[in-house]
C-alpha cells in the first residue's frame, strides 16, 4: 500500500533515555531526526505485549468479561486478555492461559486473527488476537488482583453493540468485527 513512498517520511532515532521503569510500562524519551533534518522529542511507553482471545461457542455466543479499568474509572465489556508473562512468551500459549484463567474455558480450535498496535501514537504495545472455538467449560482462576464477571452474548448482539459504539475497548472491537467474518 504505497510503502515504497515512505522513505521521505521516516524518522531516525539519534538518542534514547529510559526515564521510568514501572510494573507494566517503561517510558523512554527519544530524540529523532526528522526528514527535514530537525530534531524532535518523542515519549514512548514500552510494553511487553499481550494476547487476547474471542471465544465463540457452538451456539454462536461470545464469552466476554466485565472488568473495572482504573485508567478510565469504568467497567468495560471485553474479550479475555492479558499481558505476556515474559519477553518472548508464545503468544498463543498466553491466549490459552488468559482464556482459562478468566473464563474457565479451553478451546479445541484456535485461529490467529491479527496482531494490532493499540495506541501507536505513544506506545509500542502489540496485542495478538485469536479466535477460539470448540469450547469446553471448566473453573476460572483469575489473578489475585483480577475481579471479573463472565457473560455470554450472541455474536450478532456484540457486533451490533460495537456498531452502536457501546463497546469501546479497541482489542474487543477489532476481534469482534474480525470474528464475525469467520463465524458465519
Amino acid at each position: 500500500m504505497n510503502a515504497e513512498r515512505d522513505a521521505d517520511i521516516l524518522e531516525k532515532n539519534v538518542d534514547s533515555k529510559r526515564v521510568f521503569d514501572g510494573i507494566i510500562l517503561h517510558i523512554d524519551h527519544l530524540t529523532n531526526e526528522l526528514p527535514n533534518g530537525h530534531l524532535a522529542q518523542r515519549e514512548v511507553a514500552r510494553h511487553i505485549g499481550a494476547s487476547a482471545v474471542i471465544p465463540v461457542d457452538g451456539e454462536g455466543n461470545v464469552w466476554l468479561v466485565r472488568q473495572f479499568r482504573a485508567c478510565i474509572d469504568q467497567v468495560l465489556l471485553e474479550i479475555p486478555a492479558g499481558k505476556l508473562d515474559y519477553k518472548g512468551e508464545d503468544r498463543l500459549e498466553a491466549a490459552r492461559r488468559e482464556l482459562r484463567e478468566e473464563t474457565g474455558l479451553t478451546a479445541g480450535s484456535w485461529q490467529h486473527l491479527a496482531d494490532i498496535y493499540t495506541t501507536p501514537g505513544f506506545s509500542d504495545e502489540r496485542i495478538s488476537l485469536y479466535l477460539a472455538r470448540d469450547l469446553e467449560r471448566g473453573e476460572s482462576q483469575p489473578d489475585e488482583d483480577e475481579f471479573l464477571n463472565v457473560v455470554r452474548v450472541p455474536l450478532a448482539e456484540i457486533v451490533a453493540a460495537v456498531m452502536r459504539g457501546e463497546i469501546t475497548d479497541a482489542k474487543t472491537v477489532c476481534a469482534v468485527l474480525m470474528a464475525e467474518k469467520y463465524c458465519k
